[in-house]
């Protein structure tokens, strides 16, 4: 369904599970930088009204999201602590060339959110399946639905803006960058790490 080229491998989640204050940190500024992502289209691209619409949506529940994770930190006695960068979105980022084109920008923010989410979603089911932890597993079980409709929303949208043929190029060329990244990843206790 999500059309990712590389499965996260199940080793991840003891690596979560040992650094678990360090998951859900990274977690919960992951949340924040949707949020500011969704805000930012919606200041940039004003007179799309529905695409308005929706990203407001996604901002407000993101941050709700924000709320869910730092709730359940404080419940677990942790501190929500410093951001730090997310050097998995800053590379998905530099895959596409920068440009001028408000349409071709709108395009290449839309597929790296749709990404993005789309290995949230791969990474909460894969943690939630693997956890003895339930709170856990049924937190991580609902946000995966969340982060699933809104890789599909973002993705619709590219979709909606440009040929669909050239979207669908740009997202395949994308996934297969994104992979390669991957590979090299799962040692540490990030959603995308």
């Amino acid at each position: 369904m999500l059309g990712l080229q590389f499965e996260t491998e199940t080793s991840w989640v003891d690596v979560a599970k040992n650094g678990l204050e360090q998951l859900l940190i990274d977690h919960a500024f992951a949340e924040q930088k949707a949020a500011a992502n969704a805000m930012s289209i919606t200041i940039n691209y004003s007179e799309e009204t529905e695409l308005v619409r929706d990203m407001m949506d996604i901002a407000i529940e993101e941050m709700e999201h924000f709320k869910m994770v730092h709730e359940l930190m404080i419940k677990r006695g942790m501190i929500l602590g410093q951001a730090t960068k997310n050097d998995y979105a800053l590379k998905l980022q530099k895959f596409f060339t920068k440009t001028h084109d408000r349409t071709e920008a709108l395009i290449q923010r839309l597929l790296v959110a749709a990404l993005i989410e789309a290995r949230s979603c791969e990474r909460f089911k894969v943690f939630a399946e693997n956890m003895k932890d339930e709170e856990l597993c049924e937190f991580y079980r609902d946000l995966m639905i969340s982060e699933a409709n809104h890789y599909t929303l973002f993705l619709g949208y590219a979709r909606k803006y440009m040929n669909r043929e050239i979207v669908d190029k740009k997202w395949n060329d994308l996934l297969a960058y994104e992979a390669e990244i991957m590979k090299n990843r799962g040692n540490l206790a990030k959603v995308h790490g």
